[in-house]
């Protein structure tokens, strides 16, 4: 029996399958989705591409300058933080070097009774034997730790580091003079650990009247030499007149 021919149409036609997955099962790769994906002309890549190539110079020279001042910055912090660095290490060693002093000078302080013994010992010959050999090498070790020994007799008085316990007026000496030591004076470096105690001689009134008269007649000529000047000036004025008038 023969069908009718709209009937055996639809027969052979069957149903339609759409794959609609969105990721082929066979390549795992997404799928574009059909009527979307529209080919590009060379002219509208090349339109796009216009624009981007001319802000890449000025982005690229934005960057640029932002790069530069964060060094800079970074640089100023170095150096700022370098100055401070080296301004701290001059400051410790600074009060390093003024603690280690001012540690020794009380200990030398502590030795300087020692020093006047071995001292008196010395000057009255009883510096012998096996104490003369403690006594150099006490002697000897704080020289060596920078004390010095001063006042002499003879040296001139610097009220800076002696102390005078008496002043005798003398017509030998025309500047204070010491005369006498009680007591020697130490120096570390410029500190005075102590002074030394003297008798200080002066010049007498007298000595120094007359070292007063010596000094103003020591200026007097130099005083009198523009009044000569001048009468010279004036004689000459009157023999000029006096040509003048013959």
């Amino acid at each position: 029996m023969a069908l009718p021919e709209n009937e055996q149409s639809k027969e052979q036609e069957g149903p339609v399958i759409r794959d609609n997955r969105r990721i082929d099962p066979e390549t795992g790769e997404p799928r574009v989705p059909e009527g979307t994906a529209e080919e590009s002309s060379p002219d509208s890549e090349a339109a796009a591409a216009e624009p981007t190539e001319a802000q890449a110079p000025a982005e690229n020279d934005a960057e640029l300058e932002r790069l530069r001042q964060e060094v800079a910055e970074r640089t100023d912090d170095l150096k700022r933080l370098q100055a401070e660095y080296v301004n701290y290490r001059r400051r410790v060693d600074r009060d390093r070097a003024a603690v280690r002093e001012q540690a020794l000078a009380q200990v030398l302080t502590e030795l300087l009774p020692v020093l006047d013994d071995i001292g008196r010992a010395r000057a009255h010959n009883e510096l012998v034997g096996g104490f003369k050999s403690v006594g150099e090498a006490l002697e000897s070790l704080v020289s060596r730790m920078g004390l010095k020994k001063y006042g002499e007799k003879g040296d001139e008085f610097d009220p800076t580091v002696h102390e005078a316990l008496t002043m005798v007026p003398s017509a030998d000496v025309t500047v204070p003079t010491i005369v006498e030591v009680f007591q020697p004076g130490y120096l570390m470096g410029e500190r005075v650990v102590r002074p030394a105690r003297v008798v200080v001689a002066g010049p007498t009134e007298e000595d120094a009247g007359a070292s007063t008269e010596e000094a103003a007649t020591e200026e007097a000529p130099e005083a009198s030499e523009p009044t000569g000047t001048s009468d010279t000036s004036d004689r000459s004025d009157e023999d000029e007149k006096t040509a003048g008038d013959e």
